[in-house]
């Protein structure tokens, strides 16, 4: 098949968010009478999934103190419920344990989910902590728990499959998926700054919409759009803040303990949500006893058949390295720099074996394959979702980005014609006018 030379629509990235806006895009074309899918092409320089989607742990949560984070998720959490076969969904839950220094976040995020009927429950004090989550794992034993927000939405979905599944509703409706192409450049109009052509190293593409879907790589195709590469934010005093960087990165730090998956299974058998525990008790290695960490810490984990054991992760970590100079690819796995090690199993299931008995003495099957990658994050560590450049809508997800299933939904929306009121918190002007979300007491930089 020849190289396109034209599409109305063109999306950049075939993860999570480029193929949800291109699958969306093709149904509301059809469903207004103003095109079909023929006229939405998806481009990606590697493969479906190739990218951050392909390796994402697959977490689908509401937990999140900002509001507008929260009322996303609930939509979010829609559609993965509107086809949980096609998008390799578990619905079992989601629950955050937490210490008492993060009560009073939790007991607001709980007490806002009731608002928006986002279903959860909560259980409040150290003893009814205890109890019900003896109540469904008999050898829980975490230490310096005062609350625990259990939702009873929400869950995983396995990377690939979910991802693919995107693919396959796009394609149905139309779209081209077109990949091993990479985008080299922009061009605009004569005395325009709106975006005319995409061009990569097949081609030039004519188009009149572009969508920048492309996770951890979004600084490479904003600084070929010419956008800024630091701004101005104004804090909470009025005081304006100069020159801060518009991205840094994060190492993400998740890993693999091959055991049956069955073996997190609760005490009547059936299927665990999925764990997040932030405390601030000391942890000891389960190895030799020392002590591995002092301050605050936080651990994920799922039993995952996808992964072949219990899967998760822990706090990232801030890259030191200039944004200039961090070098994306090879990514993930395939990375030289930008994988985890034996620090991160060590403490990971010290943490498990912290949690639940069962874990004790498990730490010869971490899998040893590398795994990790990177997250491009926005100054506030919260997503811009915007229009650039008059025809360009960047979809900035600051790593937050597999569980966002419906933004490209929303973005999609937006293109054909009505702001969406979800999108208006996360403008890119939020950080000129000082409109920023409220900082949670957690240890990741993202909740």
């Amino acid at each position: 098949m020849a190289y396109p030379s034209g599409s109305k629509y063109v999306i950049i990235g075939a993860g999570i968010h480029g193929l949800s806006c291109a699958w969306r895009l093709a149904e509301r074309l059809k469903a207004t009478g103003k095109g079909s899918g023929s006229d939405v092409l998806v481009l990606d320089k590697s493969g479906i999934a190739s990218g951050a989607s392909g390796i994402a742990c697959g977490v689908v949560r509401n937990n999140y103190f900002q509001p507008a984070m929260r009322e996303l998720m609930a939509h979010s959490v829609k559609v993965w419920e509107s086809d949980p076969k096609a998008f390799s969904y578990h619905p079992v839950g989601y629950m955050q344990i937490s210490h008492e220094g993060m009560r009073e976040d939790v007991t607001s995020i709980y007490e806002q989910q009731k608002v928006i009927g986002y279903e959860s429950e909560f259980i409040e004090g150290e003893n009814d902590s205890r109890i019900y989550m003896k109540g469904l794992f008999s050898d829980w034993r975490a230490q310096n728990i005062t609350s625990v927000l259990h939702e009873k939405k929400g869950g995983y979905a396995n990377n690939t499959a979910a991802v693919y599944g995107l693919a396959g509703k796009a394609e149905a409706a139309g779209v081209r998926i077109l990949t091993g192409a990479t985008v080299t450049g922009f061009t605009r109009g004569n005395g325009s700054q709106a975006i005319t052509a995409v061009e990569t190293d097949k081609g030039n593409i004519a188009c009149e919409e572009v969508v920048v879907a492309v996770g951890p790589w979004v600084k490479t195709i904003w600084d070929m759009l010419e956008l800024p590469r630091d701004l101005a934010i104004k804090g909470a005093d009025g005081t304006m803040h100069e020159g801060i960087p518009t991205w840094r990165y994060w190492c993400l730090e998740e890993g693999v303990i091959g055991v049956d998956p069955g073996l997190q299974k609760l005490n009547d058998g059936g299927m665990p949500p999925v764990i997040h525990v932030d405390t601030d008790a000391v942890l000891y290695s389960d190895v030799d006893g020392s002590v591995v960490r002092e301050e605050p810490w936080g651990i994920y984990y799922k039993p995952d058949f996808h992964f072949g054991g219990v899967q998760g992760g822990a706090m990232p970590y801030e890259v030191m390295t200039p944004a200039d100079e961090v070098a994306i690819d090879p990514y993930g796995p395939e990375s030289p720099e930008f994988i985890v090690g034996d620090d991160f199993a060590h403490m990971w299931c010290s943490a498990l074996s912290h949690c639940q008995e069962r874990f004790s003495g498990q730490i010869g099957k971490f899998k040893k394959e590398p795994s990790g990658g990177l997250g491009c994050f926005t100054p506030d560590s919260f997503p811009i979702f915007d229009t650039f450049c008059q025809n360009v809508h960047i979809i900035a997800d600051s790593n937050h980005g597999y569980k966002m299933i419906g933004v490209g939904h929303l973005v999609a929306d937006e293109i054909l014609g009505g702001k969406q009121t979800l999108l208006e918190p996360f403008r890119f002007d939020r950080y000129a006018k000082g409109a920023l979300h409220p900082v949670s007491s957690s240890p990741y930089p993202w909740s």
